[in-house]
Parts: C-alpha cells; sequence; structure tokens
C-alpha cells in the first residue's frame, strides 16, 4: 500500500476552498495544494486558510497543475456549470474540453495517484477520466451518490429516531435524473428497513424526489451548495490515508454494465477494493440497469 499524504485540488472556487478547509480540520494530509488558472483566487484562498493555520500541522499552499500530478491524492472539482436552457450533452462537451486540458497538464500523473471527480457530471466526467489519465480504474473514481446517501440518512435516522450512521441504505446508480434508492438491501442493526412501521407508513417516491432535489432547494435559497460535499470528500481521503476500508457508494467502473455508476464500494489505501453486490429487487435491478444504459450511451460518444 503506499502512503498518502500529500493532497491536490484542482480549482479554487467554493467547493475546492471548503474541501481544503474540511480537509484542515481532519489534520490528516501533509500538504494541500490549491490549482486554479486564476492565480488571484487561488492567493486569496490561500491568505484566507492560512487563518486557520493555528488550528492544524497541514501545509496549504498554492501550486503549478505539474506538482498537482505528483501529489498522492488529486481531487478535481473544476468544471462548466449548466447555463440556462443548455442541454446535458452541451454541458459535457464543455466539461469534457476542462478536463482533457487539465489532465494533459498534469501529465506525466503520478502512476501510484488516486483521482478523485468532484466535478459534475461526475459518472461521466469519471468515465472520461479514467481514459485521459491512463491510470487505473480502481485509482479513478467520483464522489458519486455519496451525498445524496448522505442526505438519504439523515432523512430516515430522524424518522426512525436513531443515529445517522446506524442507517444502512445507498442511493445507487448515476448522481442525477436516472438514480434511485436502494429500499430493499436497507438495514438497521440487521433489521431490514422496510421491516420498520416508520418506513412503512411514508411516501417513498416523495422521499427519493426530497433527497435528489435537496440541492437545488439549497442553489435557490442560497446559489450554491459546498459545505456536503466538501464534508464527503474530506472523508473519503481520510479514508485513503488512513486506509479505513469503509464502504461508500462512489462513482466506480462496474465491469457488467461497461459505463461508471454509484455503487457500494471499499474504499482504502489503494483506492477502490471491491465493489459490494447488494441485494436488489427485480424492480431496483431494472432501474440500475437502465441507469447504466443511458450513461453508457453517453459515454461511448466520448471516448471509444
Amino acid at each position: 500500500m503506499v502512503q498518502r499524504s500529500r493532497v491536490a485540488i484542482i480549482g479554487a472556487g467554493s467547493v475546492g476552498a471548503t474541501i481544503a478547509f474540511a480537509l484542515l480540520l481532519q489534520k490528516v494530509s501533509s500538504e494541500i495544494i490549491l490549482v486554479d488558472i486564476v492565480e488571484e483566487t487561488v492567493q486569496g484562498q490561500v491568505l484566507d486558510l492560512s487563518d486557520a493555520d493555528f488550528i492544524t500541522s497541514t501545509q496549504t499552499r498554492g501550486g503549478t497543475f505539474q506538482e498537482a500530478g505528483q501529489c498522492d491524492i488529486i481531487i478535481i472539482t473544476a468544471g462548466a456549470k449548466q447555463k440556462p436552457g443548455e442541454t446535458r450533452v452541451e454541458l459535457i462537451a464543455r466539461n469534457y474540453k476542462i478536463l482533457d486540458n487539465v489532465i494533459g497538464t498534469m501529465k506525466p500523473i503520478n502512476p501510484h495517484a488516486i483521482l478523485l471527480l468532484v466535478a459534475n457530471p461526475v459518472d461521466v466526467l469519471t468515465y472520461i477520466a479514467q481514459k485521459l489519465s491512463g491510470l487505473p480504474k480502481n485509482q479513478v473514481f467520483g464522489s458519486g451518490t455519496f451525498l445524496d446517501s448522505a442526505r438519504l440518512r439523515l432523512k430516515l435516522a430522524s424518522l426512525i429516531g436513531v443515529a445517522e450512521n446506524a442507517i444502512h441504505c445507498y442511493v445507487l446508480g448515476e448522481h442525477g435524473d436516472s438514480q434511485f434508492i436502494a429500499w430493499s438491501s436497507g438495514h438497521v442493526g440487521g433489521k431490514p428497513l422496510l421491516d420498520f412501521p416508520e418506513i412503512k407508513a411514508i411516501d417513498k417516491d416523495a422521499i427519493a424526489k426530497e433527497i435528489s432535489g435537496k440541492a437545488y432547494e439549497i442553489i435557490k435559497l442560497k446559489g450554491a451548495t459546498y459545505f456536503g460535499i466538501a464534508g464527503c470528500v474530506s472523508m473519503l481521503v481520510q479514508c485513503i490515508i488512513l486506509n479505513q476500508r469503509h464502504v461508500r457508494p462512489l462513482s466506480t467502473f462496474v465491469e457488467e454494465y461497461g459505463c461508471v455508476l454509484s455503487m457500494p464500494v471499499v474504499l482504502g489505501g489503494n483506492g477502490v477494493e471491491r465493489i459490494i453486490e447488494v441485494h436488489l429487487s427485480s424492480d431496483e435491478k431494472v432501474r440500475l440497469q437502465q441507469s447504466a444504459k443511458a450513461l453508457k450511451e453517453i459515454c461511448d460518444k466520448y471516448i471509444h
């Protein structure tokens, strides 16, 4: 296992800077390098983050794309935001160019590096990054439905009256329109989630809509989301550095479907150690297949 502690964050906007701050609080990385095409933004974020140096021993500085490419963990948050009226295909085309430029400028990339995609649409961009970087697939993955699943756990924990970490239930498939909740595999303390009277009584479609729409609600109220994803990414970085082997739903390449989508994976020091096959009902299996089919059709247009 490779010892990892140097983390690069590509993109010094709100998401990138909040991830950097969350990593400072974690105190597990030796150095954080912020990289952005707008150097003034990097300088400003580094100066601001330096005011929090007294809470950590982690060093934060600005750096080049080439330096980022030699880090142990490379987090890519840089990406174009969807314009009003812009189709998903058009957005992917713009983000493909950004990703191609970022990865090309970082080369030669540290062959042992872990590449973590946070920019959206995360599944398609993770697939593209796997191809462009040339790194093993287990070392290139995306944040996927980790945050969606965390939102789900928060909601279900409040309904049942248990701690969030007692809830084992995942949002799977695409991080987007075709994602679904794997209700049939959910459990609390070994008891199936669907056996709880509190869960039997809820409108499951309404819960799924609430979870998938939470980001839109936050964006409507304050313009952007970044605290939740920063918390998720900092946990993933800690999991890699400390080789914790936690199970998280992440965007990973699934051989059976020939595309990248979110499945529960064991995450450790070498990246994705294995995919966990969870029990799915026949309806959920169909939804996973449909999600994979939609993603594969998009991916096939960009990389062959």
